[in-house]
């Protein structure tokens, strides 16, 4: 390869010649006129990294694949012939020419037209964890929990010593925000550093006491942020049982992270403003509640007294012991109404009463009339039945000493005690066997064996 950029710097000690010596910019423009004629115009594929697009216009980003990467732009007036979004993570084909940024003394490519190659490998990655952990319900949106209206300890996951640290205390001590904040240190960038931003995660959940946890970091390109796409951290946000704001990178930035949280913010910075803006929203709630209670109670108290002076100009409140008398006398009306009502209630009463009593009597005196004559019915029938009336005429019962009626002679025997009753008394006598004189004496239907 031919150099055409020979630099005379030697010295040349013999012909006594000083060396040449450049200036930054002399060096520089020598460098980049050298590129641009060696190079000219090539093609490049690479995938595209940290784009960005300011007022201006142009596109600025960079080109890269597994071991190097250019610094690329392409200008407002070459986007014509652009028929697809540029974005980071995309495989492109671009042609234009090397040259160097004399001011930042860098090199890059000048793109004049460009063309998709395909989807890079970082992007295909984070788009087949994105539709992964979509499947399983990780964005959907009835997960998210709403954000703590006046937290009172926060947690922040981020690293001590980058930007966004700064950035959000600033905010977060700026309004006298009586606001505890506890920050996990941790790596937001390289190898092991999303290990790092779940284990902090998982650290806070632990302690217990935090209200609110934002997880961020600042600004950077694809591989600067992705440890916030990998799926070790949206699993730690996802089991994260405090709410989590998500805040990494800038407004155009989108990751993992940013749909697993409960909420994203743009910037770490926006998720400080947006902590305390819903703590002064519930303040002025609360205030404006208190000028509305406030305002009511006034307008009560303001009814309340025309009510009273509408009462006090009334003609019974001006002449009480009028309305008095007045309802003196209505009770009095009323108590003559019900003596006279009670007295009336009584006669009949009593009148009633009487005439019950009368039928009573009467009825009581039919009855007992009615119960003489029954008696006197009976009385006879018992009388003609006694049987001392019928030994009154001549007849006597005769019983053992235990007082067994004698009806047979069968059941007598010889030397029983015997009591015979007649009408005037008894008589006891002893049964004994009858003597042939005694048979003379006694009746035909006598049995003869015995004699009394």
């Amino acid at each position: 390869m031919r150099n055409h950029f020979q630099p005379q710097n030697n010295v040349d000690h013999a012909a006594g010649r000083q060396p040449k010596v450049y200036t930054v910019t002399e060096l520089t423009r020598l460098i980049r006129m050298a590129l641009e004629r060696q190079f000219g115009e090539v093609w490049l594929e690479g995938e595209i990294s940290n784009l960005r697009q300011p007022a201006s216009g142009h596109y600025y980003f960079t080109l890269k694949d597994e071991s190097a990467q250019i610094n690329a732009v392409l200008f407002r007036g070459d986007q014509q012939g652009l028929k697809f979004q540029l974005r980071d993570g995309l495989m492109v084909r671009a042609i234009g020419e090397i040259s160097v940024y004399e001011r930042g003394g860098q090199y890059q490519i000048i793109v004049r037209r460009v063309e998709e190659a395909g989807q890079g490998g970082l992007q295909a990655k984070f788009e087949a964890l994105k539709r992964k952990l979509q499947q399983e319900g990780l964005f959907a949106q009835e997960r998210k929990r709403p954000l703590p209206m006046v937290p009172l300890r926060l947690g922040i996951v981020t690293s001590p010593s980058g930007a966004a640290i700064r950035d959000m205390l600033k905010i977060l001590f700026s309004r006298e925000a009586k606001l505890q904040v506890l920050v996990a240190p941790t790596r937001v960038q390289g190898e092991g550093a999303a290990e790092e931003i779940a284990a902090a995660l998982d650290l806070l959940n632990t302690l217990g006491g935090v209200d609110l946890v934002i997880l961020g970091r600042g600004g950077g390109s694809l591989e600067d942020l992705w440890c916030f796409n990998e799926e070790v951290v949206a699993r730690a946000i996802a089991r994260s049982r405090v709410p989590v704001i998500s805040a990494v990178g800038h407004e155009i930035d989108y990751t993992i992270s940013d749909f697993v949280a409960d909420v994203r913010a743009p910037t770490p910075t926006a998720a400080a403003e947006l902590v305390l803006a819903r703590k002064e929203a519930f303040e002025e709630a609360l205030a404006e509640h208190g000028q509305r209670l406030g305002r009511a109670l006034r307008e009560a108290m303001l009814e309340a007294r025309n009510r009273l002076l509408r009462l006090a100009r009334r003609h019974a409140v001006q002449a009480p012991a009028r309305l008095i008398r007045q309802h003196v006398q209505r009770l009095e009306n009323w108590r003559q109404r019900m003596r006279h009502a009670i007295s009336a209630q009584v006669r009949n009463s009593q009148q009633r009463l009487d005439d019950a009593a009368l039928k009573m009597l009467h009825a009581s005196r039919m009855r007992l009339q009615f119960t003489a004559h029954r008696l006197g019915h009976l009385e006879g029938q018992l009388s003609a039945l006694n049987p001392l009336n019928v030994l009154r005429r001549g007849y006597s019962v005769t019983s053992d000493a235990e007082g067994h009626i004698i009806r047979s002679i069968k059941s007598m025997r010889l030397g029983q005690r015997l009591l015979t009753r007649l009408s005037d008394g008894m008589v006891e006598s002893e049964a004994r066997q009858l003597q042939p004189d005694d048979q003379q004496r006694v009746q035909p239907a006598i049995d003869p064996k015995f004699l009394v």
